[in-house]
């Protein structure tokens, strides 16, 4: 795993459900790709037109409420979402992203959200728990990642079975 990532904010608010980052319908799709192209698809539409490999999304509180579905981190990295930078998340979302080696979920102050500007090229470094925003010049820290999370993320997660990417 890398340990500094770049790339440009997508930003949304509080309570991003699973229905909104991959909708429903598109639940008995297996291939990790064809879910990556109607990722966020419930929230905005041009969400896969605009995002590039490296990029993160910053949300508000309880991101990935709803249901269980692991369909949904998997949407996200496979769209080119490395991290998830959330105010909160919703524990079984966090759990998901971990466990499947999907994303890194990197919980963020309320500061730190309201100075991140959709657009934004950003480096967070996670070794050293710090943003830095390229575009306005400021540099914000992160809540620490825990020793078992990054262990986890690390080793790719603890499912058995991977897609090939």
């Amino acid at each position: 795993m890398e340990e500094i990532l770049r790339g440009r904010v997508h930003k949304y608010g509080d309570n991003v459900d699973t229905d909104s980052i991959i909708p429903g319908r598109f639940l008995k799709e297996m291939d990790p790709k064809k879910l990556a192209e109607h990722a966020m698809e419930g929230i905005d539409p041009n969400f896969v037109k605009k995002v590039k490999p490296g990029d993160f999304v910053v949300a508000g509180r309880n991101f990935g409420c709803g249901s269980s579905r692991e369909h949904a981190p998997i949407a996200l990295r496979y769209a080119g979402i490395k991290a998830v930078l959330a105010k909160s998340f919703a524990r079984i979302f966090y759990r998901n992203a971990i466990d499947g080696g999907h994303l890194i979920p990197i919980e963020i102050d309320d500061s730190v959200y309201d100075k991140l500007s959709d657009g934004d090229e950003i480096e967070v470094d996670v070794s050293k728990g710090i943003i830095r925003n390229l575009t306005k010049n400021e540099v914000y820290n992160i809540r620490p990642i825990p020793e078992l999370v990054m262990k986890i993320i690390k080793a790719g997660g603890i499912f058995m079975f991977r897609y090939e990417q």
